[in-house]
C-alpha cells in the first residue's frame, strides 16, 4: 500500500507494506516549522477471547446519589464484550468499611442475566472507604478458583475499580499484591478522588481515568473498553515448577535463607520451609558447588546451620525436616541482616567471597521490621552480597523494595500458595547469573598511621572484649608492615596510658597478639579532652613513630562510651590543626556533640547502640579510613584557620513598622562596630535594608576602616516603604551580600554572620530563605520589635536561641551585653555544616499533654495533624521513640501511654479517629500533675531508670484555672524537659513558666504556623544531649554546682578589687573543681556586662586560679545590678556556656556590689528565684540592705561588711550556706505570702480637676508616708488621666519613699477633656498591673487601686463595670473535692468565760471525732483554743488515728484570758492551720472545715479574717451560747444559715447530729464546687461593692452618696439573679452593713441603703480598707 503524504514545502511519499493481518495502523506526527516527525505502531493481535473481568465498586454512603450512573456504567462496559461459558465472565462486588460480593465469576454465563443481576445490585452503604482491605478481598475471594477465576488457564484477570474519593486505609501493599497476582487494575473515578491512589492502584497510570463528575462516565467508555480488550493472554502456569535441576551459570553459589520466625509467621513457617526445601531441590549442593546456610530470627538471629556445615543437598534436607519455628517478640529485620553481613558471610563460617563466589540472600519476611533495616542492608550490599527479599502476610512492600537488591529482587506474595511462581523467579536469576564478583578492597594509598584510643574508664569494663575484638577486625584488614600501615593503641579514663605506639610492632601477627592481651585500665571519669592532647603531644610525634612530616595519612579512631569529663574543644582543635583526620564511634551513652566536635567532620561521627554492636560500624570505619588516606602536607595555618575574621551583615527592617526605632537600630550597629576589627583588614561589614525589597547602604568591601563605616552608618536615611518582604530580603543578601564578588570570604571559611532587625511580620515565605542560609553556615541574629513575629524570628535564627524579643525598640540596648557575649562565644567554638534535617530523634519517651478544651475545637483538625506528622518524623519503637497522649480539661484522661503502642502505624490510626474531649475550664496544674505521677512512671512505659530522656511537649489555648508552678517545679525536679506550646489565645506568662528554657516555647497564632513549630520542636528536642537527671535531695558530697562570682567593677570599686581578687581566689581553693563536681564562671559588671571567663572555660583549678591573679576590673559605672543578674540568667548558665541545670547541677551566682544599683534588680532576681537558681549577695556601707536582702534567695544569704577589705570575715559563713544548698530547698518557689502591697494611684488630671490637683496630691503624699516602702514591702504607681493616659511613674520606677514623694510632689495635672474613665481604667489594668511594669500580682501580692476623681463618674463607672474585665481566680481548693475525706479543725473559745462550760466542750469535740473516719489519707483533725491569743494542741498532721486525737483531747486544759479576739484566732488558723506544712490538703482538693466554738463577743474585728477564710474555701460552722453576738456569729459563718445557737455550752449533746448533718450535707455540697472562678468578658452578672468614707469628715456629704448608691442600683439586674451588692464602710476600721450573699432582691437592697448612717470616727485609713474590701 502507498501513502502520499503532502507539506507545504515538497512532495514526499512513504511507502507502507502492510500485512493483511495486521489490522490497526496508529500514525501520530509533530509539525514544525522545518520538519514534520511521524511516528507509527502497530498493535499486535492480542486480544484474548476470554477475560474474567471484576467490577469494584464504591458502595459508601458518599456515592449513593451517584449509585444508579455507576450501574449503568458497568453494564455499558458488560455490553462491549461476548459474555459465555468459553468468553467472558463478570463479577461485580461493592465495598465501604467492609465488602461484599454481589455475583461472582462463574455466577452467570449469559449476557442478558448479568444485565439482570447488574440492574437489581443494592447500594450497600457505610461511612468509611477501606480501598486496601476491599483489593485484597477481590484478590483473594473473587479471583479464587472458587469463584470462577481461570488463572491458571492464563485467561486475563482484570479489575475495574469505580472509586469516589480517597481511602481511610493504606493501599499500597494490596496494590503491590494485586500486581503480583498478575490482576490488571484500571481505576476511574471523579476529580475529588485521589489521582496519586488511583494511579498507584492501577497495573499502568493510563490505566487510571478520571472525569469531572459521575455522569460523565461514558467519556471514557472507549477509551477503558480499547484497554481492556488488548489486556493479552497469561503464560499457563502448571500447577508444580518444571525447571532444570540447578543448572546455573555458575557452578558455586554461597546462598543464605534467612526466615523471619517471629510470633506473625508461625502459620506460614511450614510453608516458607518447603520453599527453602523446593529452592534448594533445584541447586547443585556440593563439595566446592553450591553451599547453603539457613537463619531464622525474631527479636535476635539464631543460626540453624552454616555454609560450611553441610556438604550434600540430602543433609540439607535432612536438617531442614527438623527445623522448628522459634518464635519471640519483636521482629528485628536489621538487627538480622546485620548479623548475617559480620558472621555468616565470613571466611571462618564458610563464605567464599575472597574466591569470586558469588554471594546470595534469600530473605523471607511476614511483616514490617521493629528496626531500621536501611543501614544492614546497604552494608550487606557494600560487601557484594546480592539480595532476594520475598515479603508474605503483612510485609511493607517499601521496606521489602529497600532491603532487595533493586525491585526487580523484590517478591510480594499474601498467601504462601504465591511461593510457587515467586520460587521460579528466583531460581530463574539465579541461573542467569550476572552477579558482581567480589574482591578484597586494595587501598590506594599505601601508608597509613593508625592509632586507636580507647574509652577504658569504669564505665567500659563489661564492654572491653567488644572492643578488643573490632581492634582487631580492623586491625586485620589493614596492611601492617614496616613500609605500609604501622598501629598505636591507647587507653585513657581519668588519666592516659600508651599500650604500644607506632613504631612497636611490624607485622600483623605482633599487632593481633598486642590488641588480644590488652588489660583494662578503669579510672573516672573519662576525661576525653586530656587523652586527645595527650595523644597530639605524645603519639603523633616522630619519637613514637609517627611518619607526619613524610606525608603519611594520621589517623585517630575513638572508642567512646560517655560524656567527657573535662573540655575537649581546645586538644579537638588542636589535633584537626597538626593534620590528624579523626574517627569518633560512641555508644548510646555519648554526646554526639562531642563526637561530631572531635572528628575530622561531622560525618565522621559513628554512633552504635553499644559495644556489642561495633562490629556494625566497620565498614563505615574503612569507608572513612580510606576517604582519609591522603598524603599529608605538613599544614601551616591558613586563612580558613583564622577565627580573627568575620564578615557581618546588618539586615534593618526599612519600612514604616520601625520607623520611630531607625535611631536606636543605627546606634546599636554602631557599638557592634566599636568592638570588631576593621582597621587590621580582619572583619568585614556591610548594612542592608528592606522593605517590599532590599537596598544596600554599603557591602562588605566597601570600606576598609572602622571611620568609614562609622560615618556610613551615622549618615544613613531610614529606607520607609511596605509591605515586609523578609524572606525575599534574606534571599537577596545570601546571593548578593555575601558573594565573593562584593567581599564575602565563604570560600575563605571566614565565619558570617547576619543580624535581621524586624518590627512586623513578613508578608512572605521565610523558611526556605532562612534554612538555605543555615545551610551555607551564615549564622542568623534575629531581632524582633513591636509586632515582630516570635514564631518567625525564631525560625530566622542560626537556632532559637538566637532570638531577641523587645517589647519596646527603645530597650534595644539592654539586648547588646547578650548579643556580644553570644557572638564572643561562637567566634571561640569550632564550627561545622549545620544540616538541619540530619538531626535525628532516635531515642526519647515523649508525652504530649493536649489542652481538650472547648477553645481548641477550631483548631482540632490541625492539631490532630500536628500531631500525626510529629509521629510520621520521628523513630518509633520499643528502643527508639515512645509516645504518650493525654487530653485534659477539667481533668485528665489518657488517650494511649508510652507502652500502649510500639509501632508508627497503630499510633498514627489511633491519632486518626481522635477527638478532642471538650470541656470549658482548664486545670493545667492538675494535669501536669498526673502526668507527673501517672504517665512518667515505669509502669506506664518510662524508661527513665535506663536514662532515655523525658520530654513533656504541652499544647495550650488558654490560661490555667489553677496553679502550674508547683506542678512545674515537680516536673523539672524530677529531670523532665517540658516545651510549651501556646495554641492562638494561650497565655503567654504561662507559657514561659511551663517552659523549660525560653527557647523552649513556641506560639501558634495562625494555623498555617504548626508545621513550623512541628520542624522547630523536632530539631530541638533531636538536638538535645543531656539526659536530664532528677534531682533528688543534693548534699555536700553529691551536689553538683555551676558557681557563677558576679562581680561590681565598676570605678567605685576600683581601690578594692585587689581584694575582691583574692577573695574569690580564696573560695575556688575550697571548690571541687577537678572532679568535675564544681564549675565557676566569672562576670564582672558596671553599666555594662563583660564575661572574664564561662563555666566552660576551666577544669583545673589552677587555671581558673592564674586567671583570676591576672584580672583586671572592667571600669565603668554606675552600677546596673538588675542588667547584670539578667545578663547571667540568660547567658551563663545557658547549656552552651557550660551551665549543667538539666542535668541537675545547682546554680549559684555570688554577687558582690560596691553600692546601690540604678536600675530594679526586682525583676531579675524573681526570675532567677523561679528558674531555681540561688542567690548570694556581698554588699558594702554604700549598698542598700533591703536591696541585698531582696536581691538574695533567703535574707540570711545577704552579707554587708564595711569594704571589701573585710570580705575574709564571711567566707567561712559563705561558704558553709554553699555546702549545705540542696536539701529542703523546692526549686521556682515563689513565696504565696505577699510581702506587701501594689498600690496605683489613678487622678484625674483633666482640666475640670484643675483647681482640686493639689488636694489630691496632698492626699496621695499623706497615703505615702503611711506605706512601708523603703524595706521592699509596699510599690507605688501614679497614673492621670483624662482623655488619655500619661504614667509619671510604674511600680518599680521607685525603690525609697524619698524618691517617690519627691515624684508625687512634682506632679502637674496633665489636662485635657473629656475624662474617659473606663478607658483610664482598662489602661492600668493592662499596663500598669503587669510584671513588666512591677506588678507583683503572680507572687500573691495584693494589688490595689485607688481611684481619685473631681468631676461625676458615675455613668463611667456604669460603663466600667461593665467592659473592663478582671480575672478573680479563687486561691483554693486547686483541685477536684474529694468528699470522701476532710480536713476539720476545732477553734475553742478557752477565755475565763467558758471556764466552766470546757468540759462540756471538750467531750463535744470527742463525741464529733468518734464520728469521723480518721486516718493519715482519710480524716484528719487539728484543735486550737484562744482568748487573747490562739494556741494549737495539735495540727491537721499530728495524730493519724482516732485513738491519739481522744487521748490527746483528753488531757485538754482550759487556756484561760479575760480579752477575746475571734478575729486574731481566725486569721491565725487560716495562716499556720489550714497549710501544707500543718497537714492541710487543700490543694488536693480535701473539703476544709473550721468549728467554731464562741462564748462571747469578739474584741476585735472578725470580718476581714472571716472573709479571708471564705475566700481560701474553708467551709465555716460558728457554734454560739446565749453571751454570743448571733450577727458576729452569722458573719463568720459560711453561709448565715451555718450560725448554729444554744442557750449553754451544756446543751450541746443536743447539737451533735446537727453537727454531723451539716458536715456531710457540705462535703457533699464540695464536690460541686468549682476550684476557681473566672469573671469572663461576657460575664452573666456583676458583683458590686460600694466603699463609702463613712469619716466624720463626710458626715455632710454622706446623704449624696447614699443617693449615688441609691441610684446605680436601679439600674443592676438584681432581681433575676445577675447582679449582688454590698456596701461597706470604712474610717479608722471597717464595718459591712451587709454582704454580696445577703440580700437577694433588689427592693431588700434599696431599703439597707436608705437606712445607711454613716459610722463615724477618724482617721480616714482608705488603703488598708480598700485591701479589705479588693482582696
Amino acid at each position: 500500500m502507498v501513502l502520499k503524504l503532502p507539506t507545504p514545502q515538497s512532495n514526499f511519499v512513504i511507502v507502507l507494506l502492510l500485512s493483511k493481518k495486521k489490522k490497526n495502523l496508529f500514525v501520530s506526527y509533530v509539525k514544525s516549522k522545518t520538519n514534520i516527525f511521524f511516528s507509527f505502531f502497530f498493535l499486535a493481535e492480542l486480544e484474548s477471547p476470554q477475560r474474567d473481568i471484576v467490577f469494584l465498586l464504591d458502595g459508601s454512603d458518599d456515592t449513593r446519589a451517584a449509585f444508579p450512573v455507576m450501574k449503568n456504567f458497568v453494564q455499558t462496559v458488560v455490553e462491549a464484550f461476548d459474555i459465555g461459558e468459553d468468553k467472558t465472565h463478570v463479577a461485580v462486588a461493592q465495598y465501604s468499611s467492609d465488602q461484599e460480593t454481589n455475583f461472582n465469576l462463574n455466577s452467570f454465563t449469559g449476557k442478558p442475566d448479568v444485565l439482570d443481576a447488574i440492574q437489581q445490585i443494592q447500594h450497600k452503604g457505610g461511612r468509611r472507604l477501606n480501598t486496601g482491605a476491599a483489593l485484597d478481598y477481590a484478590r483473594i475471594n473473587v479471583f479464587a478458583d472458587s469463584a470462577g477465576s481461570r488463572k491458571r488457564e492464563g485467561v486475563p484477570q482484570i479489575l475495574i475499580l469505580l472509586s469516589g474519593k480517597r481511602s481511610q486505609d493504606d493501599v499500597a501493599r494490596a496494590a503491590f499484591a494485586l500486581k503480583q497476582a498478575h490482576v490488571v487494575s484500571f481505576v476511574v473515578g471523579p476529580r475529588n478522588a485521589d489521582i496519586l491512589e488511583q494511579q498507584m492502584i492501577a497495573d499502568d497510570p493510563l490505566y487510571a481515568f478520571s472525569v469531572a463528575q459521575y455522569n460523565d462516565f461514558e467519556s471514557i467508555h472507549q477509551p477503558l473498553v480499547s484497554f481492556v480488550k488488548r489486556v493479552p493472554r497469561q503464560e499457563q502456569k502448571p500447577t508444580t515448577p518444571q525447571y532444570g535441576q540447578g543448572q546455573t551459570n555458575s557452578i558455586q553459589h554461597d546462598i543464605v535463607f534467612l526466615l523471619d520466625s517471629s510470633d506473625e509467621t508461625q502459620n506460614d513457617f511450614t510453608a516458607m520451609l518447603n520453599f527453602v526445601k523446593r529452592t534448594v531441590d533445584n541447586l547443585n549442593v556440593a563439595e566446592n558447588k553450591d553451599q547453603i546456610s539457613v537463619v531464622q530470627y525474631s527479636r535476635e538471629p539464631a543460626v540453624a546451620f552454616l555454609l560450611n556445615t553441610h556438604k550434600t543437598k540430602q543433609d540439607v534436607a535432612d536438617n531442614l525436616e527438623i527445623l522448628r519455628h522459634r518464635g519471640g517478640r519483636p521482629r528485628n529485620t536489621g538487627a538480622a541482616l546485620q548479623y548475617v553481613t559480620d558472621n555468616i558471610f565470613t571466611a571462618s563460617t564458610g563464605s567464599r567471597k575472597e574466591q569470586g563466589v558469588p554471594q546470595i540472600l534469600i530473605l523471607v519476611t511476614g511483616g514490617r521490621s521493629s528496626d531500621d533495616v536501611i543501614d544492614a542492608a546497604e552494608n550487606m550490599k557494600r560487601s557484594g552480597v546480592m539480595v532476594f527479599v520475598v515479603g508474605i502476610s503483612n510485609h511493607d512492600p517499601v521496606e521489602v523494595q529497600s532491603i532487595s537488591q533493586d525491585a526487580t529482587y523484590a517478591f510480594f506474595t499474601t498467601d504462601t500458595a504465591g511461593l510457587f511462581d515467586i520460587e521460579q523467579q528466583i531460581h530463574s536469576a539465579i541461573r542467569k547469573g550476572g552477579f558482581p564478583v567480589i574482591k578484597p578492597t586494595v587501598d590506594d594509598f599505601k601508608k597509613r598511621d593508625v592509632v586507636f584510643l580507647l574509652d577504658s574508664s569504669d564505665g567500659s569494663l563489661q564492654g572491653f572484649t567488644n572492643i578488643k575484638n573490632f581492634v582487631q577486625s580492623i586491625v586485620a584488614d589493614l596492611n601492617i608492615n614496616p613500609n605500609m600501615d604501622h598501629v598505636g593503641v591507647v587507653q585513657y579514663s581519668n588519666t592516659t596510658e600508651i599500650d604500644f605506639n607506632l613504631k612497636r610492632y611490624s607485622t600483623l601477627s605482633e599487632v593481633l597478639n598486642a590488641v588480644k592481651g590488652l588489660k583494662h585500665k578503669g579510672g573516672h571519669p573519662p576525661n576525653t579532652g586530656a587523652a586527645l592532647q595527650y595523644v597530639k603531644d605524645h603519639v603523633f610525634t616522630y619519637g613514637s613513630g609517627s611518619r607526619l612530616l613524610e606525608g603519611v595519612p594520621q589517623i585517630l579512631i575513638l572508642l567512646s562510651g560517655g560524656r567527657a569529663g573535662d573540655d575537649l574543644r581546645t586538644a579537638a582543635k588542636a589535633l584537626r590543626e597538626t593534620g590528624v583526620m579523626s574517627i569518633a564511634i560512641g555508644t548510646s551513652d555519648a554526646d554526639t556533640l562531642e563526637l561530631q566536635l572531635i572528628s575530622h567532620e561531622p560525618n565522621y561521627a559513628l554512633s552504635v547502640s553499644d559495644y556489642e554492636a561495633l562490629p556494625a560500624a566497620k565498614e563505615s570505619v574503612f569507608s572513612l579510613i580510606r576517604e582519609t588516606s591522603k598524603p599529608v602536607q605538613q599544614t601551616t595555618v591558613t586563612k580558613a584557620a583564622d577565627s580573627n575574621q568575620q564578615d557581618v551583615v546588618f539586615l534593618i527592617d526599612g519600612s514604616s513598622d520601625i520607623r520611630n526605632g531607625f535611631e536606636e537600630i543605627r546606634s546599636f550597629i554602631e557599638r557592634i562596630v566599636q568592638t570588631l576589627y576593621l582597621d587590621e583588614n580582619r572583619d568585614q561589614v556591610a548594612v542592608v535594608q528592606y522593605s517590599r525589597d532590599a537596598t544596600v547602604n554599603f557591602y562588605l568591601n566597601s570600606y576598609s576602616s572602622k571611620t568609614d563605616v562609622l560615618n556610613s552608618v551615622r549618615t544613613m536615611r531610614h529606607k520607609m516603604g511596605r509591605p515586609l518582604n523578609i524572606g525575599k530580603a534574606l534571599d537577596f543578601v545570601k546571593e548578593n551580600v555575601f558573594a565573593a564578588s562584593v567581599g564575602g570570604r565563604h570560600a575563605d571559611s571566614v565565619p558570617q554572620y547576619l543580624f535581621v532587625f524586624s518590627g512586623g511580620r513578613s508578608v512572605d515565605d521565610v523558611r526556605g530563605p532562612a534554612q538555605s542560609l543555615r545551610e551555607n553556615g551564615i549564622k542568623v541574629f534575629s531581632i524582633g520589635t513591636q509586632n515582630a513575629d516570635t514564631l518567625e524570628m525564631q525560625t530566622i535564627s542560626f537556632t532559637p536561641a538566637y532570638f531577641f524579643h523587645l517589647t519596646n525598640i527603645n530597650n534595644l540596648q539592654n539586648i547588646l551585653p547578650s548579643v556580644e557575649a553570644t557572638l564572643k562565644g561562637l567566634q571561640e567554638t569550632p564550627t561545622f555544616p549545620v544540616t538541619v534535617a540530619e538531626s535525628v530523634l532516635d531515642r526519647a519517651d515523649i508525652v504530649f499533654l493536649l489542652d481538650g478544651s472547648d477553645g481548641m475545637k477550631e483548631s482540632e483538625s490541625q492539631i490532630v495533624e500536628f500531631l500525626e506528622e510529629f509521629v510520621t518524623e520521628v523513630e518509633i519503637g520499643p528502643e527508639k521513640v515512645q509516645i504518650a497522649l493525654v487530653q485534659y480539661s477539667t481533668e485528665p484522661a489518657v488517650v494511649f501511654l508510652l507502652n500502649t503502642y510500639s509501632q508508627k502505624n497503630t499510633i498514627l490510626g489511633h491519632l486518626n479517629s481522635m477527638k478532642l474531649m471538650g470541656g470549658q475550664s482548664v486545670k493545667t496544674g492538675d494535669a501536669l500533675e498526673y502526668v507527673k505521677n501517672i504517665v512518667f512512671a515505669a509502669p506506664s512505659g518510662s524508661r527513665a531508670q535506663q536514662a532515655v530522656p523525658q520530654i513533656l511537649i504541652h499544647l495550650s489555648g488558654k490560661k490555667s484555672d489553677d496553679d502550674v508552678l508547683n506542678a512545674v517545679n515537680r516536673l523539672r525536679t524530677a529531670g523532665i524537659v517540658l516545651h510549651s506550646v501556646g495554641v492562638k489565645n494561650a497565655d503567654r506568662l504561662e507559657m514561659e513558666q511551663v517552659a523549660h528554657s525560653p527557647a523552649a516555647k513556641y506560639f501558634i497564632q495562625e494555623n498555617s504556623d504548626f508545621p513550623l513549630v512541628r520542624e522547630q520542636l523536632i530539631s530541638v528536642i533531636a538536638s538535645q544531649t543531656d539526659v536530664i537527671n532528677p534531682v533528688v535531695g543534693p548534699s555536700a558530697n553529691s551536689l553538683n554546682r555551676d558557681i557563677v562570682f558576679l562581680i561590681d567593677g565598676s570605678d567605685e570599686a576600683r581601690n578594692k578589687f585587689s581584694a575582691v581578687r583574692k577573695f574569690i581566689g580564696s573560695m575556688v581553693e575550697n571548690f571541687d573543681i577537678e572532679s568535675g563536681k564544681d564549675k565557676v564562671a566569672l562576670v564582672q559588671y558596671s553599666n555594662d556586662v563583660e564575661i572574664s571567663f564561662n563555666l566552660s572555660a576551666y577544669s583545673a583549678r589552677d587555671g581558673i586560679l592564674k586567671h583570676i591573679a591576672g584580672l583586671k576590673q572592667k571600669g565603668g559605672g554606675p552600677q546596673y545590678i538588675g542588667n547584670a543578674l539578667r545578663f547571667v540568667k540568660d547567658n551563663i548558665f545557658d547549656s552552651n556556656a557550660g551551665g549543667r541545670r538539666h542535668t541537675g547541677a545547682k546554680q549559684i551566682i555570688v554577687m558582690l556590689a560596691s553600692g546601690r544599683s540604678r536600675d530594679s534588680p526586682r525583676g531579675p532576681a524573681v526570675m532567677l528565684k523561679v528558674e531555681g537558681v540561688t542567690v548570694f549577695s556581698v554588699g558594702s556601707r554604700k549598698s542598700s540592705p533591703a536591696e541585698l536582702r531582696y536581691i538574695s534567695s533567703e535574707p540570711t544569704y545577704a552579707f554587708t561588711v564595711p569594704d571589701f577589705e573585710n570580705l575574709p570575715r564571711i567566707q567561712q559563713r559563705l561558704l558553709g550556706f554553699l555546702n549545705q544548698i540542696g536539701e529542703d530547698e523546692e526549686i521556682n518557689e515563689v513565696e504565696r505570702k505577699a510581702p506587701g502591697k501594689d498600690v496605683v494611684f489613678l487622678l484625674d488630671g483633666s482640666d475640670s480637676a484643675r483647681n482640686g490637683f493639689p488636694a489630691m496630691r496632698d492626699f496621695v503624699q499623706r497615703v505615702v508616708e503611711t506605706l512601708s516602702v523603703d524595706d521592699n514591702k509596699d510599690r507605688v504607681s501614679v497614673v492621670q488621666y483624662s482623655r488619655d493616659v500619661s504614667v509619671p511613674f510604674f511600680l518599680n520606677t521607685y525603690t525609697t519613699k524619698g524618691e517617690i514623694l519627691n515624684a508625687v510632689r512634682d506632679l502637674r495635672p496633665k489636662g485635657g477633656m473629656p475624662l474617659r474613665t473606663g478607658g483610664a481604667l482598662q489602661h492600668v489594668r493592662d499596663n500598669v498591673f503587669t510584671a513588666s511594669a512591677g506588678s507583683r500580682r503572680q507572687e500573691g501580692v495584693p494589688q490595689i487601686l485607688v481611684l481619685l476623681s473631681g468631676a461625676s463618674v458615675q455613668q463611667q463607672l456604669q460603663s466600667s463595670v461593665e467592659t473592663v474585665v478582671v480575672d478573680a481566680t479563687a486561691e483554693a481548693p486547686t483541685a477536684a473535692v474529694d468528699p470522701s475525706k476532710k480536713d476539720i479543725v476545732f477553734l475553742l473559745d478557752g477565755s475565763e468565760g467558758t471556764s466552766r462550760a470546757f468540759p462540756a466542750m471538750r467531750d463535744f469535740v470527742e463525741r464529733a471525732v468518734q464520728r469521723l473516719s480518721v486516718g493519715p489519707d482519710q480524716d484528719r483533725v487539728a484543735v486550737v483554743q484562744y482568748s487573747r491569743d490562739p494556741e494549737v494542741h495539735f495540727y491537721l498532721n499530728t495524730h493519724s488515728t482516732r485513738e491519739q486525737i481522744v487521748d490527746s483531747l483528753r488531757g485538754l486544759s482550759h487556756k484561760g484570758g479575760r480579752t477575746l479576739n475571734t478575729g486574731e484566732a481566725l486569721q491565725y488558723v487560716r495562716d499556720n492551720v489550714f497549710t501544707d506544712s500543718a497537714g492541710s490538703r487543700r490543694l488536693r482538693g480535701v473539703p476544709q472545715m473550721l468549728v467554731l466554738l464562741s462564748g462571747g463577743r469578739s474584741s476585735d474585728n472578725v470580718d476581714t479574717p472571716a472573709l479571708a477564710l471564705k475566700q481560701q474555701g474553708v467551709i465555716v460552722i460558728g457554734i454560739g451560747s446565749k453571751n454570743s453576738d448571733k450577727s458576729e456569729l452569722r458573719k463568720i459563718s459560711y453561709e448565715p444559715s451555718y450560725a448554729l445557737s444554744i442557750s449553754e455550752f451544756s446543751e450541746l449533746p443536743n447539737m451533735q447530729e446537727q453537727l454531723s448533718s451539716v458536715m456531710s450535707t457540705l462535703a457533699a455540697r464540695a464536690t460541686a464546687m468549682p476550684p476557681t472562678v473566672t469573671v469572663e468578658r461576657k460575664a452573666p452578672g456583676k458583683d458590686v461593692v460600694f466603699l463609702l468614707d463613712g469619716s466624720d469628715s463626710a458626715r455632710n456629704g454622706f446623704p449624696a452618696m447614699r443617693d449615688f448608691v441609691q441610684r446605680v442600683v436601679e439600674t443592676l439586674s438584681v432581681d433575676d439573679n445577675k447582679d449582688r451588692v454590698s456596701v461597706v464602710q470604712y474610717s479608722r476600721d471597717v464595718s459591712v452593713p451587709f454582704f454580696l450573699n445577703t440580700y437577694t432582691t433588689k427592693g431588700e437592697i434599696l431599703n439597707a441603703v436608705r437606712d445607711l448612717r454613716p459610722k463615724g470616727g477618724m482617721p480616714l485609713r482608705t488603703v488598708s480598707s480598700s485591701n479589705f474590701s479588693l482582696p
